[in-house]
């Protein structure tokens, strides 16, 4: 597959235009509905799905099927992603309202992180050819795992990222609006929406432990593999919006996601001395098991409506009172000078200074 230096710049240009989008559009800190998760949902399934028929038209029918199953690979292994974050947000009891700033940085962070993955593991495939077999290992030893701990969830309260920001990093115990630092009497201070996203980045860098070996697994060209992550990646923030009061509906589908890299792993291992299964029998399978499974849990879970996800009795941290958000500092710059209105002893010392003196009184 030849791709020119231009496509890179091109595909790279629209993720950042559409970023600046995004943002802007949410620039306000306002709760996310439905109708506007589904809308913008849509719109990033379109954005990835034309692009896919754009290298299907460029490249070849070939090319174009291997990036639409690494996409859907990328897809609903992103669906355990949004489980998670929604955990997270209902332990730390995150105002809906600051969400979505979280988990735009989260998903600016994630390209990044996925871009330096992808790129290192096209080095060791192109350097060591039996990394796929550990690829492959490991993919079939991961699907295996979410088998047996399909019924466990995480538990912030025991990440060991989460206690060691605590522990080295000074914060407060309040939401501060979207802000991630403060300062306060001269002190810099993280906000728990900084131990919120830093979590968030932990746990993408796990799942991108796993889906990157399992979309090399049917492609082996980068260009495909970074493009379909990014346009998965894309849509995560509306998905979650979208699907996170359903967690408790999408019983099975950790199973699917686990039969999925057991799939991909079966497939990269045959593919190295065996057999080449076709990107189209590939892409069937795969969406056929996300399908069956998801088909499943709505089917086993019929009639319940949307619930958001429990969160606790005594929630860690709170919204910040005015008064707390009044004796903030700025973060940047020098102290503000206290103004005379911030001086309690302003007005009695006004009203002896201009108090009547009456015949006798001692000045």
């Amino acid at each position: 597959m030849d791709v020119p230096f231009w496509a890179w710049i091109a595909v790279l240009g629209f993720i950042v235009v559409m970023l600046a989008v995004d943002l802007f559009a949410h620039r306000r800190a306002h709760v996310i509905g439905v109708r506007e998760a589904a809308v913008w949902s849509g719109v990033w399934v379109a954005f990835g799905v034309a692009f896919g028929v754009l290298v299907w038209r460029i490249w070849g029918a070939e090319f174009g099927q291997q990036y639409f199953a690494g996409y859907l690979i990328e897809k609903s292994l992103a669906v355990d992603n949004v489980f998670v974050w929604a955990i997270i947000f209902s332990y730390f009891a995150v105002p809906r309202e600051f969400q979505h700033r979280v988990l735009f940085l989260g998903v600016l962070g994630a390209l990044v992180f996925r871009g330096v993955f992808i790129a290192a593991g096209a080095v060791l495939i192109q350097n060591f050819s039996w990394i796929l077999y550990v690829f492959a290992a490991f993919l079939l030893y991961t699907g295996y795992r979410m088998i047996r701990q399909r019924n466990e969830h995480l538990n912030p309260e025991q990440s060991m990222v989460l206690r060691g920001f605590r522990r080295f990093v000074p914060m407060t115990e309040a939401y501060h609006g979207q802000k991630l630092l403060v300062r306060r009497n001269g002190v810099l201070l993280a906000t728990p929406l900084l131990a919120v996203l830093v979590l968030i980045e932990a746990t993408d860098v796990v799942f991108a432990v796993d889906s990157i070996p399992a979309i090399f697994a049917v492609t082996d060209e980068v260009f495909l593999v970074f493009t379909a992550n990014a346009f998965a990646i894309l849509g995560l923030r509306a998905m979650y919006f979208l699907l996170a009061d359903l967690i408790h509906r999408f019983v099975y589908l950790k199973i699917g996601l686990a039969l999925v890299l057991v799939w991909v792993g079966l497939k990269m291992l045959l593919k190295i001395d065996v057999l080449y299964i076709p990107t189209p029998i590939s892409l069937a399978v795969v969406a056929t098991i996300i399908a069956v499974s998801v088909a499943m849990s709505l089917r086993a879970t019929r009639g319940q409506g949307r619930q958001a996800p429990p969160s606790p009795v005594d929630p860690p941290f709170h919204v910040a009172t005015e008064a707390e958000n009044a004796a903030l500092e700025p973060v940047w710059g020098r102290r503000r000078p206290p103004r005379p209105q911030d001086d309690p002893g302003r007005d009695s010392r006004r009203d002896t200074e201009y108090a009547p003196h009456h015949e006798g009184d001692s000045r």
